[in-house]
């Protein structure tokens, strides 16, 4: 809870720093950490969390030299890596920016961190130059990913490792797949450009907008007609293909936007597994909102005791936590393909 006004960038500022501290603490985005803030106040509050976590590699390296230690509070670093990054992005009202970081600081650890918060702030502005300067000098820095990441790229793909990176640190469309048991890809199409809304046609059922916009303005989204889901992540169920009638596993399946591209496909035998009940509960609804079914348990699928019945799986879709990738697994030739994450 806070004082501050639901309207104010105080606000926005506070809780988009408390959604940072969760994630770069291990949770995971898709927990619903958004959908716990306030409808009025929770595009402002996505706007600053997907900014300053896109741009963390950069307010790393600022905080790196405008820290001489480390600070013994992880939310007045989130605070300080969001209010960075909203004065990168809106250097027009950085007077303001710092007063209402200031105040967002008030809110955590007791207040003991205003002055700090303060200070840091005007030094960044102070130092911005020479600071931007010194990042874009950095190789790693600048690639806004890890040393050991870059290698990786850097030997698999010598000679296109720079676009990957671009690529990576490149806000994606939003993207939306048409449920096609329920609406055709192209007349969902017609409706969005009839709206004005303009959107471009991919891979089977997909869209990517132009522009995002809110879920709940979107046309037939609560009657199932479409679901939000990346242009990458949605490869996957063409990759796995299972063929009418086939008895298939998705083995890391919340928020379920997989699961829910599979049984639009085709008619099948589904059963769908996440570790929390909670996520079990978000597969659920998202498939009631769809109108499709699949047998959904709260396990951990490594241990096959509790949950497995012995029989073969024709096909397994295993999106592995905490990698951003997976693997798809088909019989009868068990091949591995790799793709995106949601």
């Amino acid at each position: 809870m806070s004082s501050l006004p639901l309207n104010s960038l105080a606000y926005a500022l506070l809780h988009a720093s408390r959604i940072d501290t969760a994630v770069l603490g291990g949770q995971s985005l898709a927990e619903g950490l958004l959908g716990r803030i306030e409808p009025v106040a929770r595009p402002a509050v996505q706007d600053l969390v997907y900014g300053s976590l896109r741009a963390y590699g950069r307010g790393d390296f600022f905080l790196s030299r405008l820290l001489q230690k480390p600070l013994a509070s992880e939310e007045v670093r989130a605070l300080l890596l969001v209010a960075i990054y909203r004065l990168e992005t809106r250097p027009d009202a950085a007077h303001t920016v710092v007063d209402q970081a200031v105040s967002a600081a008030g809110e955590v650890a007791g207040g003991n961190f205003k002055a700090l918060v303060n200070g840091v702030l005007r030094n960044f502005l102070r130092q911005q130059a020479a600071l931007t300067a010194d990042f874009a000098a950095d190789p790693v820095a600048s690639a806004m990913h890890p040393d050991w990441w870059l290698a990786q790229l850097q030997a698999a793909y010598p000679d296109d490792w720079q676009r990957i990176v671009a690529a990576g640190n490149a806000p994606p469309p939003m993207g939306l797949r048409v449920n096609v048991r329920r609406a055709s890809r192209d007349d969902y199409l017609a409706q969005l450009t009839a709206a004005g809304i303009a959107a471009t046609a991919i891979g089977e059922s997909g869209l990517a907008l132009d522009k995002p916009v809110p879920v709940e303005s979107l046309l037939g989204f609560a009657a199932g007609l479409l679901s939000v889901q990346d242009p990458g992540a949605q490869m996957a169920a063409a990759l796995l293909d299972p063929a009418p009638g086939s008895r298939v596993l998705d083995a890391c399946a919340a928020p379920g936007g997989k699961t829910a591209h599979l049984l639009e496909r085709s008619d099948l035998d589904l059963l769908a597994l996440d570790l929390k009940p909670s996520r079990c509960r978000r597969i659920e609804e998202n498939l009631a909102r769809l109108g499709l079914t699949a047998s959904v348990k709260a396990a951990d699928c490594i241990k096959l005791n509790t949950w497995w019945d012995g029989q073969p799986f024709d096909a397994v879709l295993a999106d592995v936590p905490c990698t951003a990738s997976g693997v798809v697994r088909r019989n009868p030739d068990s091949k591995w393909l790799r793709r995106e994450d949601d």
